[in-house]
């Protein structure tokens, strides 16, 4: 299945799941949790602040990749970069500069470790990676950092519980 038919297919809009696709087209989907949701708005408020309106932050963000779409749970993009592909996307032919993956239960972390892959492929510049605790790993297509190069003030871990 093409990654447009699955945005249009309207008995898909309504699920509880976060669909992707693989390389042959067919529809991978995870299920979505709380706990997912509250760290990917936490990521989401740190970028949006840090980000001093220099770009766009996003949630599930879909970037084609030579393994079929995958969608990242939060991702940055310049302004250069949304000059150059514009806002109005089914899915993006290239990926955005910062893009962030949550870990929740049912990824393998030889899963993770091929998402990292294929964002880089298609032009990733940062990928991030929170786990199920809240710390924060930061990668370029060199190997780990100890901080992100983009946002050097983002934390190494994200707290989400209530104070």
């Amino acid at each position: 299945m093409e990654w447009e038919e699955v945005v249009k297919d309207p008995s898909l809009k309504d699920l509880p799941f976060k669909i992707e696709t693989n390389e042959w087209g067919k529809i991978m989907m995870a299920p979505a949790s709380d706990t997912h949701a509250l760290y990917q708005g936490s990521i989401f408020e740190w970028l949006l602040r840090l980000s001093g309106g220099k770009g766009k932050v996003v949630t599930e963000c879909p970037v084609q990749t030579s393994k079929g779409v995958r969608v990242a749970d939060v991702a940055w993009r310049s302004r250069a970069f949304l000059k150059k592909h514009g806002i109005r996307n089914l899915k993006l032919p290239e990926s955005p500069e910062v893009v962030v993956e949550i870990e929740s239960p049912s990824n393998t972390a030889a899963e993770l470790e091929e998402k990292r892959h294929l964002y880089f492929e298609v032009g990733a510049r940062e990928f991030w990676l929170c786990h199920e605790n809240g710390n924060m790993r930061f990668f370029n297509p060199q190997g780990e950092l100890k901080i992100s190069e983009f946002f050097r003030e983002f934390p190494g871990h994200i707290d989400i519980e209530v104070a």
